[in-house]
């Protein structure tokens, strides 16, 4: 095994606006040696996700930044290839935050084991992993959605839209979803049994639309994407509704932060709540998620799609996809 050449990718300057393939770089390096307590684990597949735009402008934030010149880190499924901990053995599947590489040697006590005779093990990186928990804390925790009432979805199409949309169906609400095709719009409802869908990139009057789309007004908003879109959303808001503030993807690449009305006025008069959250803020409570959402989708009550790109070295292309629209569900790279 030590003869064979490791494959890593590292980011190679910050990216000024869109990311560009040009800001990273395909490396070869040895394979890493097995420490006492820790695993070499190759990489089966890997996670392509919003948030880690922000981790390659070098701001502070809730996480560091990555440095330059180093391998780009994220979530990881992989086979245990080689052990010294007692816990993991040679051919077990295990998931965790790993190096964009072929091979990682990882502390033993830092990864999860999965079980793949429950689920396809690429669903631990998506509906069963980082996304599903988001959106089943998000919209459960702050959103608490009741039957009868009306939730909208932005960015609806996505890992986290796609699985919030679908819980709050399954509590009894009329779900409305945005997103940025038509095949997409398609998929929300004849897929997915959201009850409505807007497609907001020909839409002249998106207002409009939502007005048609929530007769009764909006309950709670799972915000995805910020922006135009999120600014018209809020002036539908109901008595107490609740925003969701999961992701602001249309603002990632922004060097500037883009100019909006006020919100405070809306949420005052409305006695509206919003708030932001990391699904890291949930931490004790993973089991917990993963049970629930893996009960759902062992009642066949959830579904999900997976946008898989194939090869290691096309992860920058498949996380550059991720702002154009690429993907429908979770964007996942197949490592080989």
């Amino acid at each position: 095994m030590v003869t064979i050449k490791n494959r890593e990718i590292v980011l190679l300057q910050r990216p000024e606006g869109m990311p560009r393939e040009g800001d990273f770089a395909l490396r070869q390096a040895e394979i890493p040696v097995c420490g006492d307590g820790s695993v070499i684990v190759k990489t089966l597949y890997l996670s392509v996700d919003p948030y880690m735009r922000g981790r390659m402008s070098g701001v502070k934030s809730y996480i560091a930044p990555f440095a330059l010149d180093e391998v780009i880190t994220g979530g990881v499924v992989g086979e245990v290839v080689e052990t010294r901990y007692a816990d993991l053995r040679a051919g077990d599947i295990v998931v965790g935050t790993l190096g964009w590489r072929d091979y990682n040697a990882a502390d033993g006590r830092e990864l999860r084991k999965i079980d793949p005779a429950l689920a396809p093990v690429s669903t631990a990186l998506g509906i069963l992993g980082m996304p599903g928990l988001t959106a089943y804390f998000g919209l459960l925790d702050i959103g608490k959605p009741s039957a009868g009432e009306t939730v909208v979805v932005s960015g609806a199409a996505g890992a986290v839209g796609t699985v919030a949309g679908q819980i709050a169906k399954l509590k009894g609400c009329r779900v409305v979803g945005i997103a940025g095709s038509d095949a997409k719009t398609g998929y929300l409802v004849n897929e997915l049994g959201f009850d409505a869908a807007i497609n907001y990139k020909p839409t002249p009057d998106l207002k409009n639309a939502l007005k048609e789309a929530c007769p009764g007004g909006v309950d709670v908003y799972f915000d995805n994407v910020g922006g135009f879109i999120s600014d018209t959303v809020v002036t539908l808001l109901n008595y107490r509704a609740r925003v969701v503030l999961c992701g602001q993807i249309s603002q990632y690449n922004m060097s500037k932060p883009e100019p909006g009305p006020r919100v405070q006025p809306i949420l005052l008069v409305k006695s509206a709540l919003m708030k932001g959250f990391i699904v890291t803020d949930y931490a004790d409570r993973y089991d917990e998620g993963v049970r629930g959402l893996g009960l759902w989708l062992a009642q066949k009550k959830l579904k999900y799609t997976e946008h898989l790109v194939e090869g290691l070295e096309n992860a920058p292309r498949a996380f550059i996809g991720l702002f154009t629209g690429e993907n429908t569900g979770k964007q996942i790279v197949k490592a080989r």
